[in-house]
């Protein structure tokens, strides 16, 4: 194996709960308070939709997608959510500093250096709001994918990534280890806090499938967990490699993510409706628009 050079899962589209919206000739982030699934494709009016975005609107008859069945690719929960801290070069969107809030790996005049970490809020290096909690969810929407095809959500979001980890470590204690057995669903909730100046914020929380207890999903789990042993499906294997290939990179990074990487870190501009928060938003003037539109006979595209 080429040393260096993380190997992450297969990519095949994007989950992101905002949008970049073009104004005065620029193309900027925008918060939103739904669900929106993108392929890898990009063009000047931004990422083009993923057929299961449009799919999964129909199925559940909404405007807004605000939950999403999944499937975890792997048992273990530190796999399917890489977070850390981390700092990137504003220009380049290339790694700086990658720590755990013990030890960090940092790019130096004299190469890559092993050097303790405070934790973002501590440390003088990334000082200035540089250095944030930075996640990666891995996930499987729809149905199984022989060739594990996955969507991945990126956020710098506390509230996400704690409430993502925390899920996944008790349905994986309750479940004897089938965390990849579950069905599951990620969940848009909302709240408010003072750092949000009491506006709805929302954040993303991993939930068992619509409409089923715990008893019938860990019922569900054993059933497709003894279906998966009888194909011969070797899951241990499946997470031993994938840890290998994460462990196989310096940083685990590709130039692919640049462009989510500083539209998440370093947004250049923020609508004056929308706190600086966690995909915050004051959803009133949002719902006015949209009742004017309707009323002019205007059609709302997905996402909008």
């Amino acid at each position: 194996m080429i040393k260096g050079l993380a190997i992450t899962p297969p990519v095949i589209g994007r989950i992101s709960i905002g949008r970049v919206i073009e104004r005065n000739g620029q193309r900027l982030p925008s918060k939103d308070d739904q669900f929106t699934l993108t392929g890898q494709v990009q063009t000047k009016e931004g990422w083009v939709l993923h057929p299961l975005d449009e799919k999964l609107r129909q199925e559940q008859d909404t405007d807004k997608l605000r939950r999403i069945p999944v499937r975890l690719p792997f048992s273990c929960a530190d796999l399917n959510l890489r977070a850390e801290y981390s700092m990137f070069d504003r220009q380049t969107g290339r790694p700086l500093c990658v720590g755990d809030g013990v030890t960090c790996r940092r790019m130096t005049a004299e190469g890559v250096k092993d050097l303790p970490c405070p934790g973002s809020s501590l440390c003088e290096y990334g000082k200035g709001g540089n250095c944030k909690l930075y996640g990666r969810l891995t996930v499987q929407v729809g149905e199984d994918d022989p060739d594990f095809g996955c969507f991945i959500l990126r956020t710098t979001g506390y509230n996400t990534i704690r409430a993502l980890y925390a899920r996944m470590l008790y349905y994986s204690a309750v479940s004897g280890g089938l965390l990849h057995c579950l069905p599951l669903q990620l969940k848009l909730r909302g709240k408010s806090t003072t750092m949000s100046h009491r506006a709805a914020i929302y954040y993303v929380d991993l939930e068992l499938a619509e409409g089923m207890t715990l008893t019938q999903a860990l019922q569900r789990a054993n059933e497709v967990h003894a279906a998966r042993q009888a194909a011969g499906i070797d899951q241990d294997a499946l997470d031993n490699i994938a840890q290998m290939g994460f462990a196989n990179g310096l940083f685990e990074y590709s130039e692919e993510e640049i462009p989510e990487i500083l539209e998440e870190f370093y947004p250049s501009f923020s609508l004056p409706d929308t706190p600086d928060a966690e995909a915050g938003i004051q959803p009133q003037k949002v719902h006015k628009l949209r009742s004017r539109l309707k009323q002019t006979g205007t059609a709302i595209q997905p996402g909008a």
